[in-house]
């Protein structure tokens, strides 16, 4: 969508939700292509008439440059004639400010007389009269501490870091898209298996119970993530969800990127993490709720820019590698799902999430056909040589910067990222603590 359009809309988007009747719009957005069957029945679940317009507007600026255009169309048609308007002269509600008040003239402080400066040179005391300092020991290290330092571990207290002791840990869906119908016009991912595998063993290793789904549709995706929502987490510390798929660029107000099921329709980051926040899972209130998600976040790829010889440590990809990106449209004025990202900073965010994105937003993936995708190879690797020792976000820390290190055909880059609102430390049960 251009971004006068976006302007307009979040310009108006208190008086479209305040206004907005979605119920009769919702066919003509459909017959129009702006939207398909799947993600207006997403829309309606999201509550109240407000909040349906409110996710309305929102999923609208990311359905391509004729989606607004069509809007509107969509508005005069069902006779809501004030909106379209509204929207039509492109100037947002302005309110006036309140006159600026009257202040009373500043005037200087008197200014006292000076003061005369003390030598306090002369009452420092001889050393042998120095008050003698308490050299009492401290009181010795209880259990939990000599076993923390043993294992080169100091964890904070308990109000900084969460409750991962309980046994299992949590659960931990894994999907895994691979094969993709030809209609869908993605390719099959070769070597996703190998990473489903690695990732299969390590969290049923750090004692997860670890749920693995084939080739989901759309819908499916979203039946197994509801399921998940549905369970009770009460005597879990913690849940993950895994997603390996072909992936695109979307822009939300949460979580930016999508992940496609294998018939081609995408299910945006944003409503996946949604099936797990407080409001639609309640026993996972104030618990760590974990996203890795390999799978591209646009269809740019990056070449990198040049550094001292101190700073690359160069580790090169081979002939195999491939990318999860969708194929990009010839056409500039087709409804894609690609759109700029638009970063909307005052909007809050979910508690104890974490998104850990294979790539940053806008920028391909890469994937070996024969040793799997670098994200996965890196992680797994981390967690199995650190995870005794280190924090979640420390060592996607370092899966930052190895990943970093890679080249894709000796020219092309990769640089994970995450979305991060945890409020608390995170270390993984390991088998040291069992």
């Amino acid at each position: 969508m251009d971004v006068v359009h976006k302007k307009i809309l979040q310009g108006n988007r208190v008086n479209l939700v305040k206004n907005l009747d979605p119920a009769p719009v919702y066919d003509c957005l459909i017959e129009k292509g702006v939207f398909t069957p799947d993600m207006i029945d997403e829309i309606k679940s999201s509550g109240t008439r407000r909040d349906q317009a409110r996710q309305l507007v929102r999923d609208l600026e990311t359905r391509g440059s004729l989606a607004f255009p069509l809007f509107l169309q969509c508005l005069q048609e069902t006779e809501q004639h004030s909106l379209a308007e509204l929207l039509q002269t492109g100037a947002p509600t302005v309110h006036p400010l309140p006159p600026e008040p009257v202040r009373p003239a500043v005037r200087p402080l008197p200014v006292p007389p000076p003061v005369a400066v003390h030598d306090q040179r002369r009452d420092v005391a001889p050393i042998d009269q120095m008050p003698k300092v308490d050299k009492t020991p401290s009181p010795p290290l209880d259990e939990e501490d000599r076993r923390q330092r043993k294992q080169g571990r100091v964890r904070r207290d308990s109000i900084q870091s969460y409750k991962m002791d309980s046994s299992p840990c949590g659960h931990c869906l894994i999907i895994n898209n691979v094969e993709f119908a030809p209609q869908s016009e993605l390719s099959n991912r070769t070597g996703s298996n190998i990473d489903c595998d690695k990732l299969e063993r390590r969290f049923k290793a750090l004692n997860f119970i670890v749920a693995v789904k084939t080739n989901l549709k759309y819908k499916q995706i979203r039946h197994e993530l509801s399921a998940l929502s549905k369970k009770d987490h009460s005597q879990s510390d913690c849940c993950v969800v895994i997603m390996l798929s072909h992936g695109t660029e979307v822009s939300h107000c949460r979580f930016p990127g999508a992940v496609y099921g294998v018939d081609g329709t995408a299910l945006p980051v944003q409503h996946i993490t949604d099936y797990l926040n407080g409001q639609h899972c309640p026993s996972l209130q104030g618990k760590p709720k974990l996203f890795f998600i390999q799978a591209c976040g646009g269809d740019e790829r990056d070449t990198g820019f040049e550094v001292s010889p101190d700073e690359a440590q160069p580790s090169f990809g081979g002939d195999d590698d491939q990318t999860d990106a969708i194929p990009t449209s010839s056409s500039s004025d087709s409804l894609s799902m690609s759109d700029e990202p638009d970063a909307r900073a005052s909007l809050p965010t979910p508690s104890d999430i974490l998104v850990s994105y294979s790539t940053y937003p806008g920028y391909v993936s890469w994937r070996d056909t024969q040793a799997g995708s670098w994200y996965v190879e890196t992680l797994d690797r981390v967690l199995e040589e650190t995870a005794t020792t280190d924090d979640l976000v420390t060592m996607l820390m370092v899966v930052n910067n190895d990943v970093s290190q890679n080249s894709a055909k000796g020219l092309y880059k990769q640089m994970p990222s995450s979305f991060n609102s945890l409020r608390k430390l995170l270390y993984f049960q390991t088998q040291t603590e069992n």
